[in-house]
């Protein structure tokens, strides 16, 4: 019986050494020079301008999340429609139906929770409290 954990053991081993092989070998081959410009920070070709700490719009991190949840949804669906079109050929189309709308009445009802709490607005409170405003509440 252990020998049939042999492989996965020398599988592993294996995969260490190239890994930490990769990691010796690239130390000793690569030249150290650092110089001002190798040490100043790079972000996507712009100059730095000010601090790093500065205080991001929340609603970013909101629209990125409420878009990976309705790509998810897409991702899910198409899957779904071809089990739809299994389920109509053993008979049982009406049941997966009322499952893919469900899932879509649930997805529906998560958006209009996020739309009528502003959630999805671009310009809020955070926007008009740094520019000296009232902001609304």
């Amino acid at each position: 019986m252990y020998i049939e954990f042999a492989s996965v053991l020398v599988f592993l081993a294996l995969g260490f050494v190239f890994v930490v092989g990769s990691l010796l070998f690239g130390w000793l081959v690569r030249l150290s020079r650092p110089t001002p410009d190798k040490r100043r920070i790079y972000e996507c070709g712009e100059p730095t301008i000010g601090s790093a700490w500065i205080r991001y719009n929340s609603r970013f991190y909101t629209v990125a999340l409420v878009y990976l949840l309705f790509d998810v949804e897409v991702v899910v669906l198409v899957p779904a429609a071809l089990v739809l079109r299994e389920f109509a050929g053993a008979g049982m189309a009406f049941a997966a139906l009322i499952g893919v709308l469900v899932f879509l009445g649930v997805l529906a009802l998560g958006l209009a929770y996020e739309w009528a709490n502003g959630n999805l607005d671009w310009i809020g409170e955070t926007w008009k409290a740094e520019s000296g405003e009232q902001a609304r509440g």
